[in-house]
């Protein structure tokens, strides 16, 4: 009797060992139902021009609900004021698209961040977590528009494990690498997340949080760092790159808006 039964208890226990990693696999529909009406679409419009939204980069709202932040690569270098464009926001919906005017309020080019101000009522902001506890092994998610508008303006939500906190430029060992934006970035050094999600180009500036708070703690970030790190490399990688919130939080309070 007691051999069956301490059988049976072996049984059970390579059961739930086999079955622990499925039990325990994150439910992450809360945080992401949390964190989705705060993810909105960067574009250039003109309300004659088809499409009349040009896609250019994800953002996320911050602060009061009418600021966001995105990369500053995306904001479109010249919006021609004779065409009557403009920069925007758009609100992804179920039923409609919501296209809100924007205006750049901030920028700090050293970490590729910008600072909007949107048109209408507010929008869900994000909270705003802290980077240092951001740790070489711990999952988060990020939440954007991965390939712009060629998918609907849909947020889509991937998983990412930190794989490295690096600088955010390589050393070069070859003068023929160096350029004026090289040499001006190396003077204002930092470490940046290293990613082992793909890097798909409309996702950068889109939020990379917390799993379990929703709490951001980076910005992806595809150009602007791949440009310095991998500037050696004649076919660049599909790693992605995050900057760390801190930097957001310091605009943020430049700006005189809340950081949190």
């Amino acid at each position: 009797m007691n051999v069956m039964f301490n059988k049976r208890r072996l049984r059970l226990l390579m059961c739930g060992l086999l079955f622990a990693p499925l039990l325990s696999a994150g439910d992450y529909s809360a945080v992401i139902a949390k964190v989705k009406p705060g993810v909105v679409a960067l574009g250039n419009y003109q309300a004659l021009r088809q499409p009349a939204v040009i896609f250019v980069g994800t953002a996320f709202v911050v602060a009061d609900g009418r600021h966001a932040i995105t990369n500053a690569h995306n904001i479109p270098p010249f919006l021609d004021p004779a065409k009557k464009e403009s920069l925007v926001v758009v609100v992804p919906d179920e039923q409609r698209r919501e296209v809100r005017m924007a205006t750049v309020i901030a920028e700090d080019q050293a970490h590729d961040l910008a600072l909007l101000k949107f048109s209408d009522a507010p929008l869900t902001p994000l909270s705003l977590g802290d980077d240092a506890g951001v740790k070489e092994g711990r999952e988060f998610l990020i939440s954007g528009f991965p390939i712009g508008s060629a998918l609907g303006y849909h947020v889509v939500t991937h998983q990412a494990m930190v794989s490295a906190i690096t600088p955010a430029v390589q050393p070069v060992y070859n003068s023929k690498q160096l350029n004026p934006r090289l040499l001006k970035r190396m003077a204002t050094q930092y470490k940046v997340f290293q990613l082992d999600a793909i890097a798909y180009p409309g996702n950068s500036g889109s939020p990379l949080y917390d799993p379990e708070t929703g709490k951001v703690v980076g910005v992806l970030n595809s150009v602007f760092v791949k440009e310095t790190k991998e500037n050696a490399l004649q076919s660049p990688s599909g790693i992605s790159y995050a900057i760390p919130v801190q930097f957001v939080k310091a605009l943020l309070r430049e700006a005189g808006l809340d950081a949190e």
